[in-house]
């Protein structure tokens, strides 16, 4: 029996102390290795050409290629690779451009390492992690996409509002399938279905409507 390939994680930041800290804590996962590390979107983006590459963190204000950019070069080019960014207290404003750019989740820096690892693990197999103060954040300080009405009128089935709970708590399809005792196809149409009726075009933005709009607690 094979043993279980560590997820392969490049970090992009521009402060090397704190790429060279995030890296130590990291090292105590044993399904984790950091494979690579960059101070700006052009040096991740050689790095990810070189190299089979699982989960990047990402910075949003680096110098020369910032994070916005690079993460719209990532969707476009490496589209298996997820993103996850790394924010600052206070960057709410920058959180649907991420998304938009496809960023799968966002954490604060200020996060314990445990937190790190499991935003790591989730989006690594499919799913979405977003820190609660960052939903918190939003909610208070961002105007929702929609019009309130919008959302009022809004027709979802009981078997949606299950899926979209789950979505929401990070699982991937297969996940939602195991724990609703239905097929990941199944979940796949129920995704597909929640993306329309919501006018939201990826997972992350999926999430961010449904905590705006209050559809989930």
């Amino acid at each position: 029996m094979s043993a279980i390939e560590p997820i392969k994680i490049v970090l992009a930041d521009d402060h090397t102390l704190f790429r060279n800290g995030l890296k130590l804590l990291l090292s105590g996962n044993p399904d984790m290795v950091v494979v690579g590390e960059a101070s700006e979107g052009g040096e991740l983006l050689s790095i990810l050409k070189k190299q089979p590459v699982d989960v990047v963190l990402m910075d949003i204000e680096m110098p020369r290629i910032n994070g916005f950019e690079a993460t719209k070069a990532i969707s476009n080019q490496f589209p298996g690779i997820k993103v996850i960014s790394l924010s600052m207290y206070g960057e709410e404003e920058y959180y649907y451009r991420m998304i938009e750019a496809g960023a799968k989740g966002f954490i604060l820096k200020s996060s314990e390492i445990n937190e790190v690892s499991e935003a790591i693990r989730r989006v690594a197999k499919g799913g979405t992690y977003f820190s609660s103060e960052i939903l918190y954040n939003v909610v208070k300080n961002i105007q929702t996409v929609v019009s309130k009405s919008e959302a009022s009128t809004l027709h979802l089935s009981q078997r949606e509002k299950e899926v979209l709970e789950l979505i929401c708590r990070g699982l991937s399809n297969q996940e939602i399938a195991d724990q609703l005792y239905i097929s990941k196809r199944t979940v796949e149409k129920h995704r597909a279905s929640l993306l329309s009726k919501t006018n939201t075009k990826n997972t992350a933005q999926l999430v961010m409507y449904a905590v705006e709009n209050k559809l989930i607690e």
